[in-house]
């Protein structure tokens, strides 16, 4: 876990922090957070066991165990990333354990909509370039995000991503956010209980 958890509000544009690498295809998300852990009544605690199984196995040499990979924010992986079941604790168990953006070669299609939920971009690129920044993630890179151009910068050089244009907007406007649009638009929504007939009707039962 990576110090005090802030969630993402509103909208997202520029992303900046540290890459950690995860190598290896079809990582599914009872490995990003296995099912014992499903039982729990809030996401807050599931940060710390973000892993868990993997992190035991490779007993400290496991990537978000590593020294050089604290207060990562920005996770590198291959192809397929959180494919297997649909549940919604594995991009939350990343994000609380710091995790802010994704880019990867694929990613499964339950999984990607559930990060865009929560304010985690997910970005694809080529294997070839992965393999890459992967390499270099091991020496401690920095990434500069810019969502609207949909590209990754370095002091040195910059990376193309993609992102579909409906997340992309989404994050942009802060659309993602369903909580905080809510908020921002509740006297449309104190406009809409007006016109509803049967809100009116309970109202008039009321009396």
């Amino acid at each position: 876990m990576t110090g005090d958890f802030f969630a993402p509000q509103g909208k997202i544009k520029i992303i900046k922090g540290r890459c950690i690498s995860l190598i290896g295809d079809d990582i599914d998300t009872d490995r990003i957070i296995p099912a014992r852990f499903l039982k729990c009544v809030t996401f807050d605690s599931l940060g710390s066991a973000v892993f868990e199984d993997d992190r035991k196995d490779l007993k400290g040499k496991h990537p978000f165990d590593l020294t050089i990979n604290k207060n990562s924010s920005i996770l590198i992986v291959n192809s397929n990333f959180g494919c297997g079941s649909s549940r919604e604790h594995a991009p939350q168990a990343l994000l609380r354990w710091g995790i802010r953006a994704i880019i990867g070669e694929s990613f499964a299609e339950i999984f990607y909509s559930n990060c865009v939920a929560i304010g985690i971009p997910c970005f694809t690129m080529d294997k070839i370039s992965i393999n890459t920044i992967q390499e270099k993630s091991e020496k401690g890179l920095i990434f500069d995000i810019d969502i609207s151009k949909a590209e990754a910068r370095t002091s040195e050089s910059k990376f193309k991503l993609e992102i579909k244009s409906s997340s992309r907007n989404m994050f942009l406007s802060g659309e993602w956010d369903a909580t905080s649009t809510l908020l921002n638009n509740s006297s449309l929504i104190e406009e809409k209980i007006k016109q509803l007939p049967y809100v009116q009707l309970n109202e008039d039962f009321s009396k």
